[in-house]
């Protein structure tokens, strides 16, 4: 199996490998996977491409809220990590290599374009930054409103946010990585990711609560649906929790 042909050639080598602590053993097998691909082994990079695709598009859709346009960066990033395994280090983790080039690539598109199209996002439950209790942003009370309208709200608060902090919530509230794992994909300290973390659920918060308060003043937004008679919580950012 065969990547797409490259269609842009800007691509940073120090995107060759992240350091994260303690390898899991998929990871000694992904750079199993890299060394045969290495040697011309076209099934060990389309078992690379099989473990990760599923997840990276989530990503890149979520990222991007364009599911085309996210299936064509999902191909050039297989594309551009097939070019340069040689380069990769194989004592460094393949996985945050992998999403790194992808977010990097979607990144770029968010910022060269104006508007991002409208794309569902669903609201699951939430953890905190440890993993060990509820997330900042989680509330008692459910959002009255039908899951779907409320997954296109949060979109919409979402696409408001500066693209740092939305990358952050993506990878770490939507698809879970670790704190760890998303610092080795943006290329931040740890510390760093906590606190963008932290902030960008606070903007997101703030945003919430904004956009709620327009829709019971009768705001004109359209994309505002008619609000509740009580106050609407703000939502759980999700977090979908699947395998590689």
């Amino acid at each position: 199996m065969r990547p797409p042909r490259d269609q842009t050639n800007h691509f940073s080598d120090d995107l060759l490998g992240a350091a994260v602590p303690s390898p899991p053993a998929e990871d000694a097998g992904d750079a199993r996977l890299v060394e045969r691909a290495r040697e011309g082994d076209e099934d060990a990079f389309a078992a690379l491409v099989a473990r990760y695709e599923r997840k990276l598009l989530r990503v890149l859709t979520r990222l991007v809220h364009d599911h085309e346009l996210a299936r064509d960066l999902s191909q050039e990033t297989f594309w551009r990590v097939y070019n340069r395994l040689d380069r990769f280090d194989t004592s460094r983790r393949f996985g945050p290599w992998l999403f790194r080039v992808a977010v990097n690539l979607g990144v770029d598109q968010l910022r060269r374009r104006d508007a991002i199209p409208p794309a569902p996002l669903p609201i699951d439950p939430r953890r905190d930054d440890d993993g060990t209790g509820p997330c900042p942003m989680e509330v008692a009370d459910p959002d009255p409103r039908p899951r779907e309208e409320l997954a296109q709200e949060v979109r919409h608060v979402l696409e408001q946010l500066p693209v740092a902090y939305r990358t952050i919530l993506v990878l770490r509230d939507l698809e879970g990585f670790s704190s760890a794992e998303v610092a080795a994909i943006v290329r931040r300290r740890e510390a760093t990711v906590r606190w963008r973390l932290a902030k960008a659920r606070e903007q997101f918060r703030r945003l919430w609560e904004r956009r709620m308060q327009q829709q019971d003043q009768g705001g004109t937004d359209p994309m505002c649906s008619p609000s509740p008679s009580t106050s609407t919580p703000t939502p759980i950012v999700p977090e979908a929790r699947h395998a590689h």
